[in-house]
């Protein structure tokens, strides 16, 4: 069972989200909140699996609250669900620890899908948060693939494919425990502060197509 928690200031909000999560057999709302207070304290008091966090929350903003549950629970994955595409509170929020970020436009059934991702440590973005990331990336100066080793970059392959640690271990007939190692040497390697990074690196460099990891509209 996917335990969630969800922190938005709206109260129609969390109940058409708890609604819609009260649906699915394998996802289950432990607790609601409605300031950016309130989210840390039911982290500390719930160490759920999933965190759905709004950004512009009351008494503390969404980024911090982001930084702080990291350290707290940092096995919590969150996901950013919000009416804003900025990019300071976008680039903000990655940087801070979110795994995925989503508008409130999703749709329900995408929402789903992400949540149930987020448990299993794989990102998904919305697709004008995905083209702005991808700006950013090509912006950015990165160390060369010609930095990786052959199995560094069959790793990062895999991981731009949405590829859990243990699907890549067994992918490889490796340890899920080596696989941990690649892919810390991966970010280090390439400056990266996470496995989002790297997915959006690979995309970058063409190791995958485009649609096979970013959550696309029809």
């Amino acid at each position: 069972m996917i335990r969630v928690v969800i922190v938005d200031d709206h109260a129609i909000v969390r109940e058409g989200l708890r609604f819609l999560f009260e649906q699915q057999s394998d996802i289950e709302v432990v607790s609601e909140g409605e300031d950016g207070l309130q989210a840390i304290a039911l982290i500390e008091e719930q160490h759920p699996d999933v965190l759905l966090l709004d950004l512009l929350m009351p008494k503390l903003h969404g980024v911090e609250v982001i930084r702080q549950i990291k350290r707290l629970s940092p096995q919590t994955q969150i996901l950013v669900l919000t009416s804003y595409s900025e990019d300071e509170l976008l680039f903000g929020a990655i940087q801070a620890g979110a795994l995925s970020y989503l508008l409130k436009d999703t749709r329900p059934q995408d929402l789903v899908a992400a949540v149930r991702a987020a448990a299993k440590g794989e990102s998904i973005l919305h697709p004008l948060i995905a083209k702005r990331v991808l700006r950013e990336m090509r912006q950015t100066k990165r160390s060369s693939l010609q930095d990786l080793t052959a199995r560094e970059r069959d790793v990062l392959t895999r991981i731009a494919r949405g590829r859990s640690n243990r699907e890549i271990a067994a992918d490889l007939c490796l340890g899920e425990q080596t696989i941990k190692t690649h892919v810390s040497n991966i970010l280090a390697k390439l400056h990266l502060a996470d496995r989002t990074q790297a997915a959006i690196y690979a995309l970058q460099q063409r190791l995958v197509p485009l649609d096979e990891t970013l959550n696309q509209e029809d």
